[in-house]
């Protein structure tokens, strides 16, 4: 008779399947580098952009585009008045809500379309078409149904947010290795189990992936629905700035909200980051 070997997983632990079919693969390489030479990269794609953004100011003139200098000066102003950091709560809030709106309806969507023919083949049609309507056009539908105010311009964002969500968190729960499911099976696992510990940690990083693609399409959810419905956020700046033919302050305004998504947009990696190296431990 053959002896069991000493790691291999016991009946009912569940845990430990994954972590011993990845003990058989042998350990993975690290693709983190150094934080430095990640930023590389960018840093000097800015400097490009900034020597041509001088170079065209000085040949179009502060009307067509003002010198980086000049939007410079306005954010300055701008933030002298104190309008601008109660534009951007303003704007992330909204752009927060429709991600969170999102999340929750696209996440059980998603596992449904994976774990069910007739559902998949039910709304993945739907899905794809309904990327062709864009975002302006949903808008006075929108005020039309539920009216004035930051709720409207949230649902807004949440519609953006919802179908990047969708597929790549439905590619994630796809994607799952077929062995570590079907030991989590032998050992009992139930579908409530191999949720909680296989198919979550597994799919996270995919999940992420498109929440990070997600909370630009919010942040661009929230301006439009500001343009089009109203509030008191950076939408509603630009469209004042807009009317007073005020090109540098609108350029200032672009700067923040340019900010304020790559914020988000840099929290969202740092846990996909993260959620990465879990996975691969």
């Amino acid at each position: 008779m053959t002896a069991t070997e000493p790691d291999e997983p016991r009946h009912g632990d569940v845990a430990g399947t994954r972590s011993h079919l990845d003990a058989r693969r042998g350990p993975r390489r690290s693709t983190h580098g150094s934080p430095a030479l990640s930023l590389l990269p960018a840093a000097v794609l800015a400097v490009v952009l900034l020597t041509a953004w001088t170079w065209g100011a000085g040949r179009l003139g502060p009307v067509l585009l003002p010198t980086p200098g000049a939007v410079l000066q306005a954010l300055t102003e701008l933030a002298a008045t104190g309008d601008l950091w109660p534009a951007v709560v303003a704007t992330g809030g909204v752009a927060a809500q429709g991600a969170l709106l999102a999340v929750v309806i696209a996440v059980p969507l998603a596992w449904l379309i994976v774990h069910s023919r007739h559902a998949s083949a039910a709304l993945e049609p739907y899905l794809a078409a309904s990327q062709a309507i864009p975002a302006v056009a949903i808008a006075p539908l929108l005020v039309l149904w539920f009216g004035y105010g930051p709720g409207t311009t949230a649902l807004l964002a949440a519609l953006l947010v919802f179908f990047p969500i969708v597929i790549t968190t439905a590619l994630g729960l796809r994607g799952l290795d077929p062995e570590v499911l079907a030991a989590a099976r032998v050992d009992g696992a139930g579908r409530w189990r191999l949720l909680r510990h296989i198919e979550t940690p597994l799919a996270l990083p995919q999940f992420l992936a498109g929440l990070r693609a997600g909370v630009a399409l919010a942040m661009t959810g929230a301006v439009v629905g500001e343009f089009v419905i109203g509030g008191q956020g950076l939408g509603q700046l630009l469209e004042s700035q807009r009317t007073r033919n005020d090109t540098a302050g609108l350029f200032a305004t672009l700067v923040v909200l340019t900010l304020t998504s790559m914020t988000a947009y840099g929290i969202v990696r740092l846990l996909e980051q993260r959620a990465l190296r879990l996975t691969e431990r």
